[in-house]
């Protein structure tokens, strides 16, 4: 059974050991500092309903499809069955105008990180998986669709100490196991909602295709907590920290 890594979390464990080996006494600084990325156990999803109207909509969609076919990124077809565009510019615009509203429902003030236009074709899948924090909050924008298509999330999880524990989780919520809640909703266009993907454990089971043409288009906008975008990166850590043994975790100096 292949394991959806969760990289940002392969670098937190390994930070951490590294320093309750070398600087024990600043773990305790550490785990406060990165505790702004967790997320009150209390929180549950909130559901937008016609977030856009139907002109805006329309916008949307004439936006989208005058996206250059050459600026589409096909690395996670193979993977996800669908192409995406990083960080377009209209969108960028987007979720700035947003950050209000997202911070209202989220109950603490974010700033925008990064964003994602998925694209996602009849081959489409999302397996059960946890995002990075840099993905702490993210504001789901359904474009338009064959079909409803259900995307089901956890109960906010803690954060395991290990990523033996993790992976136990991952195995349990892929079985239909797991101790948490496990809930389904299904957007339709226009709807959006606000889930914290890197404290709830989420996926899309294969999209209904049935021989006919199945799609599905939405916009992904992630924040992080306001002020955290240094914290966020680990490429930083061994300077907010003052531990530069932390600058030898393998792929540390890449963007998380």
């Amino acid at each position: 059974m292949e394991w959806y890594d969760s990289i940002w979390l392969r670098r937190y464990f390994a930070a951490r050991e590294i320093i309750r080996r070398v600087a024990p006494s600043r773990l305790a600084d550490f785990d406060a500092a990165m505790a702004v990325f967790r997320t009150d156990p209390a929180y549950e999803v909130k559901y937008v309903s016609g977030f856009l109207d139907a002109q805006a909509l329309q916008d949307m969609r004439e936006t989208v499809a005058a996206i250059p076919r050459d600026k589409l990124e096909l690395h996670e077809m193979k993977k996800f069955g669908r192409l995406v565009v990083h960080d377009w510019p209209p969108f960028v615009e987007m979720q700035a105008r947003i950050v209000d509203f997202v911070s209202e429902l989220a109950g603490e003030r974010v700033e925008p990180c990064y964003n994602f236009l998925s694209l996602y074709s009849r081959r489409g899948v999302c397996e059960p998986h946890l995002d990075t924090p840099s993905a702490k909050w993210t504001f789901d924008l359904c474009i338009d669709q064959s079909e409803p298509w259900p995307i089901s999330f956890s109960s906010i999880i803690p954060w395991p100490d290990s990523r033996d524990a993790l992976v136990d989780d991952w195995r349990a919520v892929k079985e239909a196991r797991s101790q948490y809640e496990i809930r389904s909703l299904a957007l339709e266009p226009g709807d959006a909602l606000l889930f914290s993907g890197a404290s709830q454990w989420h996926f899309r089971d294969p999209i209904p295709a049935d021989g006919r043409r199945a799609f599905c288009d939405l916009l992904f906008f992630h924040y992080i907590p306001e002020g955290t975008a240094e914290l966020v990166q680990p490429r930083n850590w061994a300077r907010l920290f003052d531990v530069p043994e932390l600058d030898t975790i393998p792929g540390i100096a890449l963007h998380a």
